[in-house]
């Protein structure tokens, strides 16, 4: 069973849920992703997910694409990215990482190396925004076959026909896009959430994680409610952008232990 299966089996027998935030790797500063990555472990992240920086993230706001530009301004690629799990797993042997990100740097650095490395630095899944479940189920067979979980998109466009394809090669759980359009856009339609839950379980026999406009605590219990995780990404940069070095893991910490609380007391009401 992967990391990712143990945390959300351990989580179901608890009655709770998952809380699983973005960051980019990099940003804010180029040396301080595995110390937010701890501080967020430590404050109740149940899984990571690390946001490989890209020069054209086409389905992420304004406020990631430009953590994204930031990171690549101070030469943050794959090599860094496995560089900070590797610092992060010389700490942390049992919170998930998975890596988030588009096609375009994984094929330039070599698909079989991408995944030998991305194992061997203690990667859990692999999120890759722009590839669609039936262009990928050999990406996903050599994921599997390396112990990682191939985690996909599904939106509230998706087809009958989509999530079934999705159920068929997803593992470790299902990222639900709520809103059409970038991260951190628009209002979330608690609603339409809860609706569309059910409908996406019908296919996947994994979790539901529900993402993009998630902010605050009063939102993340909402969605807690109905899904299995809640993945907060944009809020969470948009926060850590502005801080002072010594205070990113602080900052992320308190964020997340906010968020974490409305989570656990959300199961109880």
């Amino acid at each position: 069973m992967s990391r990712i299966a143990t945390t959300f089996a351990a989580l179901k027998a608890s009655g709770r849920k998952a809380l699983i935030p973005y960051v980019t790797t990099g940003d804010p500063y180029a040396d301080v992703t595995p110390e937010l990555m701890l501080a967020m472990a430590g404050a109740g992240a149940d899984v990571i997910e690390l946001g490989v920086p890209f020069s054209d993230p086409m389905a992420d706001g304004p406020v990631i694409q430009q953590a994204s530009e930031r990171a690549l301004a101070r030469k943050i690629g794959l090599p860094q990215v496995l560089a900070a799990v590797r610092a992060f797993r010389e700490r942390d042997q049992s919170t998930p990482v998975v890596l988030m990100g588009y096609a375009n740097p994984v094929e330039r650095y070599g698909v079989d190396r991408f995944v030998a490395d991305a194992k061997e630095a203690g990667v859990d899944g692999v999120l890759i925004v722009d590839y669609p479940p039936e262009e990928c189920e050999a990406f996903a067979a050599i994921l599997r076959q390396a112990g990682m979980d191939p985690i996909f998109l599904l939106a509230p466009t998706s087809t009958e026909e989509r999530m079934a394809r999705v159920g068929q090669v997803a593992s470790g759980y299902v990222y639900y896009v709520s809103l059409k359009g970038v991260t951190g856009a628009g209002h979330l339609d608690t609603s339409a959430v809860a609706d569309m839950v059910p409908r996406i379980k019908a296919h996947v026999n994994v979790p539901v994680g529900v993402g993009f406009g998630i902010r605050d605590a009063a939102t993340a219990q909402a969605v807690g409610r109905v899904a299995d995780a809640v993945v907060i990404g944009s809020r969470l940069v948009q926060i850590l952008e502005t801080q002072p070095r010594d205070n990113v893991a602080p900052a992320a910490a308190a964020f997340i232990a906010e968020i974490r609380a409305a989570l656990d007391e959300g199961v109880k009401t």
